[in-house]
């Protein structure tokens, strides 16, 4: 910062000088003179999160082809938003040792993953399989005072997000009660056949950043989520929903809802997985399909996802952190020996994954795979990794992801300098195992953009709300921002 203090130095002088060699000078001259030095002194003083929001404003346009319907399914519920220390606490729970567990089978199990997860302040999400004990946690959950309502489900969530948007047209698929029904943005079209007499309950566990339960304390606001839902957990609208798009007609399909099988048997899992297969492989191949992945713990079901031609018959990707490391494990990756990470991901390790999964799961030449899209998110930034030819308006669409992180963590409809800060990294390097180049912040341009072999990297950071109200639906809410600034391209 030294050299922007000599800087301002320098133009206080030199004003100075003007004024004393011609004291004469009209009025009209020395305001120009004394409102441009008094803007250069702001600008030089300004925060780096106020230089980087106007800096997003200006790069945030709208693609030359813009979507007009849209399709999402299939998962959907009602989400119930709680503090998770407080219902731990009402449920007679108390703290104890992390442990995470892929399936949770008890109250033991959900207080120990629970803290697990806490300590880390990374997101998750589970399946509750003893039907008794959910009920009795959710009827507990749904009267504790404070307890909200929200449209829940990454299909529901992301359609909620695009259908603000008055010039879209919307169609949501999924299993959807009347509560469901009820909270839905009006703009949005539900066919009949995805209507049903009882609603699917998920319950989010938030904490803030910093709340302590027993010895623990969260690095950063999260949420843990768990459920009971066998509708969601099964696809059942899956089929119905690709049958609904003939007569919709949309130019972008958003699927997602596949990680809900994670807590099936394996053998009803593959036969389900087939079949969802088959089901995508009937949606007309002109029409653009983003498929958002969510938190998954069987590395089976995982590699079942990656292998058995799902990744090949979407075009784009929407992932965080916990998802892009699982994936790599999974498929034995690079990094794949990485247990977890330690503080904010490396970029490099992140760019080095983004880069093999669309190089060996991606179009190329060789291949036919219609994959060439991923948005990566984390807490502190950003990346949109795209195959040459095939994406337009990057800049913008990741520069809007990052944005609307912001916003709707805060709970404001514009960004609030104040109650943001920088998180990312100042410097980091664009790969740990390739050719690499050293990327420096600079606010003021806050895309960077870098390539590797036919594939185009976009980063920006992202102003970390320092008090968020609400965590959930916020990779959703990300993920659909990022498509609405989107343009592919004609091939």
């Amino acid at each position: 910062m030294w050299h922007k203090s000599v800087c301002v130095a320098l133009l206080a002088l030199a004003t100075g000088y003007v004024f004393l060699l011609d004291p004469d000078l009209p009025d009209s001259v020395r305001e120009y003179i004394s409102s441009s030095f008094l803007y250069q002194l702001r600008g030089d003083l300004a925060s780096p999160e106020r230089r980087m929001a106007a800096a997003w404003n200006s790069l945030i346009i709208q693609p030359a082809k813009q979507w007009n319907k849209v399709a999402v399914g299939v998962n959907a519920c009602v989400d119930v938003v709680l503090s998770g220390v407080k219902l731990l606490q009402a449920l007679g729970l108390d703290s104890g040792k992390g442990q995470d567990h892929s399936v949770l089978q008890s109250m033991t199990d959900l207080k120990e993953a629970f803290a697990h997860f806490m300590g880390k302040g990374a997101a998750a999400e589970r399946f509750f399989s003893d039907v008794k004990s959910f009920h009795h946690i959710a009827q507990t959950a749904s009267e504790y005072p404070g307890a909200q309502l929200y449209v829940g489900g990454n299909a529901a969530l992301i359609g909620q997000k695009i259908a603000v948007n008055p010039d879209l047209k919307v169609l949501l698929c999924g299993p959807i009660g009347p509560k469901l029904h009820e909270l839905l943005d009006e703009n949005i079209i539900v066919p009949p056949e995805s209507l049903q007499e009882l609603d699917e309950f998920h319950l989010i566990l938030e904490y803030r950043a910093g709340e302590e339960w027993g010895q623990l304390r969260a690095p950063n606001a999260n949420r843990f989520i768990f459920s009971h839902d066998l509708t969601n957990g099964a696809m059942n609208m899956l089929e119905v929903f690709v049958s609904s798009l003939e007569e919709f007609q949309p130019d972008l399909v958003v699927l997602s809802g596949l990680h809900m099988m994670d807590g099936q048997s394996k053998e009803v899992r593959q036969k389900r997985l087939l079949e969802a297969v088959a089901a995508i492989s009937d949606i007309p191949t002109d029409v653009p399909v983003h498929l958002e992945l969510a938190s998954m713990t069987d590395p089976d079901f995982m590699s079942e996802i990656i292998h058995q031609q799902v990744f090949p018959l979407v075009d784009s990707i929407g992932l965080n952190e916990q998802e892009l490391l699982f994936l790599t494990q999974a498929a034995a990756g690079p990094h794949a020996t990485l247990i977890s990470w330690n503080g904010i991901p490396d970029v490099g390790i992140v760019s080095d994954i983004l880069f093999w999964i669309l190089k060996e799961y991606g179009r190329t030449p060789k291949k036919a795979s219609d994959l060439t899209r991923i948005h990566f998110h984390t807490l502190a930034y950003h990346i949109l990794a795209t195959v040459d030819g095939y994406w337009a308006n990057q800049v913008a669409a990741v520069a809007a992801g990052a944005r609307v992180a912001s916003t709707q963590a805060c709970a404001v409809e514009t960004i609030d300098t104040d109650r943001v800060f920088l998180k990312a990294p100042r410097e980091f390097a664009t790969s740990q195992m390739g050719e690499s180049s050293t990327v420096s912040l600079n606010p003021s341009e806050p895309v960077s953009e870098w390539h590797r072999d036919g594939i185009s990297f976009h980063y920006t950071p992202v102003l970390v709300c320092k008090d968020p109200l609400r965590t959930v639906g916020l990779g959703d809410a990300i993920s659909a921002e990022g498509l609405l600034y989107s343009e592919i391209s004609s091939q």
